[in-house]
């Protein structure tokens, strides 16, 4: 087997690939892969492409409500699907803010989450609404909490020949969810992010937040999210949630900020998420 690409017709199959092939890099929509190979950042003997396996494609509400998101999912099909909705929505704004219309296209969520981008979209949102992310291995498939996948800078919890198959998401809660991102210019990877989603009545709502680009993975805080419960007019309990938050990140100078940019943006980002929030909320 000396060809250059591989295009298997099912999980089985590519993993068969992988455990042939170790060196075989995975090709999902490409446009993290293909600008990479082209930078001379990877150099790989074989790619084994996902674009053939039906069941990585789709969106799908499963019984209790969830949903089952394919990891060759396209960028734009996640943008546009209105079963991401009320907690959920978050999700689909992520998607909508990816890159450019062409990459939209093109990209996968998979191929994104996997490549582990600090600067990208979806993993702030993916990890504010406790997501979990499927696995697929020789020895079978397991799930790992969207929260501890990724462990180290573009490190994940991948095991070398496994697939990130299917994002699974909880049902969508009553209220309302959004994210924010500092960037550059429209399109560009996050210089930080935040995802926060608002749920339960009004004077006693339970808010989450994740904040991306600030660290390894994203950032997020339960115990300081609980005690936020019912006092979201509170600048002072805010104010707190924020500085948990900056306690967790571990930011660094890139060519987008600085890492002490980084820290003294986070607790503003905050307040502006929430001021969306409740801007949408009005005008419902």
């Amino acid at each position: 087997m000396s060809r250059l690409l591989h295009r298997p017709g099912s999980v089985d199959e590519a993993l068969a690939l992988l455990a042939e092939r170790p060196e075989a890099r995975l090709l999902a929509g490409g446009a993290t892969l293909v600008a990479m190979r082209n930078a001379g950042l990877v150099d790989a003997s074989a790619y084994v492409a996902l674009d053939g396996i039906a069941e990585l494609r789709g969106i799908e509400q499963l019984p209790d409500g969830g949903l089952r998101i394919g990891a060759m999912t396209r960028h734009r099909e996640t943008a546009t699907c209105g079963l991401l909705r009320d907690s959920l929505e978050v999700v689909r704004r992520a998607a909508s803010m990816i890159a450019n219309p062409v990459v939209r296209n093109m990209g996968t969520m998979g191929g994104s989450v996997a490549n582990a981008d600090p600067g990208a979209d979806y993993p702030a949102a993916l990890v504010c609404v406790d997501v979990e992310l499927e696995l697929a291995g020789t020895e079978g498939r397991r799930r790992v909490p969207a929260a501890a996948f990724v462990q180290d800078w573009y490190e994940t919890a991948l095991e070398p020949g496994e697939i990130l198959t299917a994002i699974f998401l909880p049902p969508p809660r009553t209220g309302r969810s959004t994210y924010r991102k500092l960037a550059r210019v429209s399109g560009d990877y996050a210089i930080a992010s935040c995802a926060m989603a608002l749920t339960g009545g009004q004077g006693d709502e339970e808010i989450a937040v994740a904040i991306g680009g600030c660290g390894p993975g994203p950032l997020r805080d339960v115990g300081a999210e609980a005690a936020l419960r019912g006092r979201l007019d509170d600048p002072g309990a805010l104010a707190a949630l924020g500085e948990a938050l900056v306690a967790l990140a571990d930011p660094i100078d890139d060519v987008r900020a600085s890492a002490d940019y980084r820290l003294r943006v986070i607790p503003r980002l905050v307040r502006a998420t929430l001021d969306d929030l409740r801007s949408e909320r009005r005008a419902a």
